[in-house]
C-alpha cells in the first residue's frame, strides 16, 4: 500500500448496492461513475480509494432526494463485509470486547482513520481519528464516509444483544451542514453536537459489558489469526503484525525467542531489534501481549485446565504462568474464571 494512499475493503460494495436498490438507484452506472469495479467483492481482501465512495455517497443522496444515505448502507450490513473482523465482533464475549476488536483490526476495514477506547466514569467512549492528507490538510474521510462507518459499528453492536442499545451521547469533529440532521438522531436515540474537537461516542458501561448469547472464543481466535496473517499481507511494513502471527504459530510448542523469531523473517536479530525500535515497540512487548490477549480468550473456556492454558500460551511452568497473570490482571487465573464464570 502506497504513502498517502488512503482505501477502505471492496466489502462495502454489498450494503451500497442494497441500499441503492431501496432508491431505485442504477447500480452498475453509480458504480461505473466512480470507476468502482463491482466484480471487486470476490476477492475480500481487495481495496478501494476511500474518496470513491465518499463521492459515490453524495451521488446516492442526490439521486434519492435524502441525505441519509449512510443509514441506509449501515442498516444493510453484513458481517462478510467487514471480512472476519464481523464475526470476530459476533463471537465476542460482550459488546466492549467487540468493540474493542474493531479498534485492534481498524485497518482490515481502511487505513483512513484511527480508533481507540476509553473507559471512564461508568462509560465507554468510542472514539474516531480522521487522517488527514499531508497536502492540503483535509480529512481523508468526509462527513458522511464517518456517519456510515459509525453507523455500521452500532448497527453490529444493536444486532448482538436483546435490548435496545443507544449511545449516551455523540460528538462530530465536522461543522454541522446546512440540511436537516434529524436523521442521525433518529438512527443514534442520542443527543448530537457537531463541530466538536474529536469525533466520540459514549456508551454506558454496564450495557457493553453485558455478555453475548452468541460469545464463543474459539471462533473469535480463529477468526483473529485469520485478521492477523491478512494484516501482514496488506501491510509488510507493519512487523508487528507479522511477529504476532508467527508467536500464535509458535506458542503451543513454548515461546519462540526473539532470535528465531528473527531467522524465520529471514533477517539479523540486529536489524530486526532497530526495525521494531523504528515502530516504537520491542519483541518483549509484542510477546507479553499476545500472551496476555490469548490467556483471557482461554481462560473463559471452562474445558481448559489452568495448567492447559498456561502450558498452551508457551509457560513452561505453572509457577511462571501464574506469576504473569497476576501482573497483567493483579488477580490469580483462579480467581479471575470465578468471577467470569459466576459474576455477582
Amino acid at each position: 500500500m502506497a504513502i498517502g494512499y488512503y482505501s477502505t475493503i471492496s466489502g462495502w460494495i454489498i450494503p451500497f448496492s442494497r441500499a441503492m436498490e431501496i432508491f431505485n438507484i442504477d447500480t452498475n452506472k453509480a458504480f461505473k461513475k466512480f470507476d468502482i469495479d463491482p466484480n471487486l467483492i470476490k476477492d475480500p481482501e481487495s481495496r478501494v480509494d476511500v474518496d470513491k465512495f465518499a463521492g459515490l455517497l453524495l451521488y446516492c443522496n442526490e439521486q434519492s432526494g435524502r441525505y441519509d444515505f449512510s443509514i441506509q448502507v449501515a442498516k444493510k450490513f453484513h458481517p462478510g463485509m467487514f471480512h472476519a473482523l464481523g464475526y470476530a465482533m459476533m463471537s465476542s464475549s460482550c459488546l466492549q470486547d467487540a468493540l474493542a476488536r474493531i479498534v485492534q483490526y481498524k485497518r482490515v476495514v481502511s487505513n483512513s482513520c484511527k480508533l481507540s477506547l476509553l473507559e471512564q466514569g461508568g462509560q465507554v467512549i468510542f472514539e474516531m481519528i480522521m487522517m488527514k492528507h499531508q497536502s492540503t490538510g483535509r480529512a481523508v474521510m468526509s462527513l458522511q464516509s464517518s456517519e456510515t462507518f459509525l453507523a455500521t459499528v452500532l448497527y453490529i453492536l444493536r444486532e448482538l444483544v436483546a435490548f435496545e442499545l443507544n449511545p449516551i451521547k455523540m460528538t462530530i469533529s465536522f461543522p454541522k451542514p446546512s440540511y436537516n440532521t434529524d436523521y442521525l438522531n433518529e438512527f443514534f436515540k442520542c443527543a448530537i453536537e457537531f463541530d466538536a474537537e474529536k469525533t466520540l461516542v459514549f456508551f454506558d458501561l454496564k450495557q457493553l459489558n453485558t455478555q453475548l448469547l452468541g460469545s464463543n472464543t474459539l471462533i473469535t481466535q480463529v477468526h483473529e489469526q485469520m485478521l492477523d496473517e491478512f494484516l501482514s499481507r496488506i501491510d509488510k511494513h507493519d512487523l508487528t503484525y507479522v511477529i504476532k502471527n508467527k508467536i500464535h504459530q509458535s506458542l503451543a510448542l513454548g515461546a519462540p525467542s526473539q532470535a528465531e523469531i528473527a531467522q524465520q523473517l529471514g533477517m539479523s536479530l540486529r536489524n530486526l531489534q532497530r526495525k521494531l525500535h523504528v515502530q516504537g515497540t520491542c519483541y518483549k512487548d509484542i510477546l507479553e501481549q499476545t500472551r496476555h490477549k490469548l490467556t483471557l480468550d482461554y481462560i473463559v473456556q471452562s474445558h481448559l485446565s489452568l495448567s492447559e492454558i498456561g502450558y498452551l500460551v508457551g509457560f513452561s511452568s505453572v509457577g511462571n504462568f501464574n506469576r504473569a497473570f497476576k501482573r497483567w490482571t493483579n488477580t490469580t487465573p483462579g480467581e479471575y474464571r470465578h468471577n467470569h464464570l459466576h459474576p455477582k
